[in-house]
């Protein structure tokens, strides 16, 4: 069989007198042409068999449920289609120069969306994938392959992390439930503790981010706080700032973590997980990278350490490090609202808390220059009603101490020994 182009005669460019060009063809080669189709072809793609077919058609093969290749019979091992750009680039060459047969150029196809992609190419596609229940579709698929064996069903639960890491921060409630069973939490924690592909785990850890992050965290800081190791990771996660993504979500899980006190048994549990961090050291890590570091850690890190000052043990590791009044005081107005908030916050704690030993805090707030900072904070209306409050309490608490203080800029501290 003969394949080729045929060039017509058209218009009044044809006359008896030039007979042949109405025979005149390009003959097209047949590694050019798609075995399914037999149309030259425009996009090929090289399947796991070995063979190219055009992929609008090998697409159309496979959609109607077909699994093995074409041409071979072959169980195909794989769906991955192989762009064949060297072959395109010859038939583009080859479209071109016989293009006075009336042949046009083949585009250069445009690389597909893959499936996990969808939502991410537009907020229009995203909207209507969530809009469809996606979320919790996905969440119970990871609950259920959590729950036969999260090791065995390690690759098929990466898929749908990656998944969902695009959908956030849009999870209904139903797949909060799903996310949230007992076998999804440690499934996520196993990620967090054996996987050694970055993008798994920050794609774990946000997901619990965005877990805990909802109204009803409490019974799952107590399914958490059970899971043996969890507490090591997110240590570690800070510590060592493998990825600032990772970091950052880390710092909210314990954040989230420490803050739960709504009912007993979270309380306890909060209890228990801000003792293990403390032991650990994470008021210094906190206070290292309140040192010097941007914007969305600062707060972050600033958050945390409030939390810890919520009770006796965690102001008394604030109170046994040198940087602790110093780096706080530098923070207000140094990095964002909710930085000075949080800053004034633990502050108002340390100094409102201490004991007659621990006095000397609210002297050394005052050398490093808080009274001028919080008469500022009320000078501009920064803060909310529950932070100017706190603002007046303290200047109350330090006006006693400032006979003879020289204050200093808190700028002035980098002298001042570290306690790790």
């Amino acid at each position: 069989m003969v394949l080729g182009w045929r060039r017509r005669s058209t218009g009044h460019g044809a006359t008896k007198k030039q007979p042949r060009d109405l025979d005149m063809e390009a003959l097209i080669p047949n590694h050019f042409l798609c075995p399914i189709s037999l149309d030259l072809m425009k996009d090929p793609v090289t399947l796991s068999s070995g063979i190219t077919y055009d992929r609008q058609s090998i697409d159309t093969w496979l959609e109607a449920g077909n699994f093995t290749c074409p041409v071979t019979n072959q169980v195909l091992r794989n769906f991955d289609q192989i762009p064949n750009h060297s072959l395109r680039r010859m038939i583009q060459d080859w479209c071109t120069q016989n293009k006075h047969y009336g042949i046009e150029r083949v585009p250069t196809p445009r690389i597909p969306v893959l499936p996990m992609e969808w939502g991410a190419e537009s907020e229009r596609n995203k909207r209507c994938i969530l809009e469809n229940g996606t979320a919790s579709v996905l969440a119970a698929a990871f609950d259920s392959f959590a729950t036969d064996c999260i090791k065995r069903n390690a690759t098929v639960c990466e898929e749908i992390l990656s998944a969902l890491s695009w959908m956030l921060p849009a999870f209904d409630e139903e797949a909060h439930k799903y996310l949230g069973s007992q076998a999804s939490l440690h499934g996520m924690v196993w990620f967090l503790k054996m996987s050694d592909d970055l993008s798994v785990k920050q794609n774990a850890i946000l997901a619990l981010k965005e877990l805990l992050a909802c109204h009803d965290r409490n019974k799952h800081v107590d399914a958490l706080a059970e899971i043996g190791g969890v507490n090591e990771v997110l240590f570690d996660f800070i510590r060592e700032k493998i990825s600032p993504t990772i970091t950052k979500a880390s710092l909210r899980v314990v954040f989230y973590l420490i803050s739960s006190s709504s009912s007993s048994s979270s309380s306890k549990s909060s209890e228990k997980i801000k003792s293990a961090f403390l032991e650990m050291g994470l008021v210094s890590i906190l206070l290292e990278i309140l040192v010097d570091s941007e914007r969305g850690m600062c707060e972050r890190a600033l958050g945390v350490l409030d939390s810890l000052c919520d009770f006796q043990e965690g102001r008394e590791k604030a109170y046994a490090n040198a940087l602790t009044i110093p780096v706080l005081v530098k923070k207000i107005f140094r990095v964002s609202e909710m930085a000075t908030e949080y800053s004034i916050s633990a502050i108002w704690k340390l100094c409102k808390c201490a004991s007659r030993q621990e006095e000397r805090v609210l002297v050394e707030a005052l050398q490093v220059g808080t009274f001028q900072k919080l008469l500022l904070v009320l000078q501009v209306r920064c803060g909310d009603e529950n932070t100017k409050e706190k603002t007046t309490e303290l200047l109350k608490l330090l006006n006693p101490y400032r006979d003879g203080l020289e204050c200093i800029e808190s700028v002035d501290f980098k002298n001042i020994r570290r306690s790790f």
